[in-house]
């Protein structure tokens, strides 16, 4: 492992079902590098997911009488574990599944969304990963070390259905029922309730939410970690193929909004326009598992079984291994992001 530094970066993780087992890889790596504090993580869905069982290692981890370093150490490593684990027992879950009668019904699925809401098909709202990150995840710790300057701060995006509008849970209210909501695809669960509004997942809103870590963390960089195509080469054609695009336009609209927004005030201060001390430059990175994962197909969402997850998690991790080798030299003097935007 690295000698510990401080290089300080913001995580944005995007939401994508089953394949944010491609950003758990992504953030094994960079764990096991340790040379990075995360101030600030941004996440969304399965995005929200990855970020809370991270926070949870470094919550949990015990450092009484380490150095810095190695305090730092047994974080990173801790919440490798973490992660592990929770991908291991959705894992579980999904190989069960795949070899039962549920995996038929899943299948039928796409006929019966048109048809059934999901109060009628799920009507005592039944969520396995709920309990999940209730074992894995303790919230409490994470609200009571929100100050601890080791201590990444938590930004996790639902969409509120009255207003339309992002809520940001962060350390001193996340909890299961917040990701849950982060996750909460209206036509398969119902609209989770946090103190009486009804949330659905916070991709309609933002996939990830980027403002939270300008605003609210001293980091001058973001890695974004993307799970969902920008641009595609092949056009759909089958109603699958025609919805799944469509779900990918919608989810990465906030995203590219902000980053649209980034860049004008990057140029702004660039060209001397601001006032630096109110504005700072942010330099923008990305590893871009959309791309990757594309050929897998928009089912491939909600296929969770323990080798699939195990091949996303190495692809993910290959992705976070090269990125620490060509862009990470990079951090806080300039931009290694492809251009995704006009």
């Amino acid at each position: 492992m690295a000698a510990h530094k401080t290089y300080r970066l913001d995580l944005a993780l995007q939401g994508g079902g089953s394949h944010g087992a491609f950003t758990w890889g992504v953030l094994d790596a960079l764990l096991e590098d340790g040379s990075y504090e995360f101030e600030g993580i941004s996440g969304t869905s399965a995005g929200a997911m990855n970020a809370v069982a991270l926070a949870a290692g470094f919550a949990e981890a015990k450092t009484e009488g380490m150095s810095e370093a190695e305090a730092h150490k047994a974080r990173c490593e801790l919440a490798r574990q973490k992660l592990h684990t929770f991908w291991w027992e959705v894992g579980k879950i999904g190989t069960l599944l795949a070899a039962s009668p549920a995996a038929f019904a899943a299948q039928l699925m796409p006929w019966l969304r048109p048809v059934l809401a999901p109060a009628q098909s799920n009507p005592f709202d039944i969520n396995p990963l709920r309990r999940i990150l209730n074992n894995i995840v303790d919230f409490d710790l994470i609200a009571s070390l929100q100050e601890a300057p080791w201590m990444p701060q938590l930004f996790i995006c639902a969409t509120c259905v009255r207003t339309g509008k992002a809520e940001i849970f962060t350390n001193c209210n996340v909890s299961s029922q917040a990701v849950m909501a982060s996750a909460c695809l209206p036509m398969l669960y119902q609209a989770v309730e946090i103190d009486g509004e009804q949330y659905w997942d916070g991709g309609y809103a933002g996939n990830p939410v980027l403002y939270p870590l300008i605003y609210q963390t001293p980091a001058t960089d973001i890695l974004l970690v993307q799970i969902n195509p920008i641009a595609i080469e092949n056009m759909p054609k089958t109603m699958d193929e025609i919805q799944d695009r469509a779900n990918q336009i919608t989810f990465n609209a906030g995203l590219l909004m902000e980053l649209r927004a980034i860049r004008f005030v990057t140029r702004l201060v660039e060209e001397q326009k601001l006032d630096t001390s109110r504005y700072r430059k942010v330099f923008l990175h990305q590893i871009d598992g959309g791309a990757k994962l594309m050929g897998y197909g928009s089912d491939s969402k909600v296929k969770s079984d323990w080798s699939f997850l195990q091949q996303l998690f190495e692809q993910g991790r290959e992705a976070g291994q090269q990125w620490l080798k060509t862009d990470a030299k990079h951090l806080g003097k300039k931009n290694t992001m492809a251009k995704i935007i006009d």
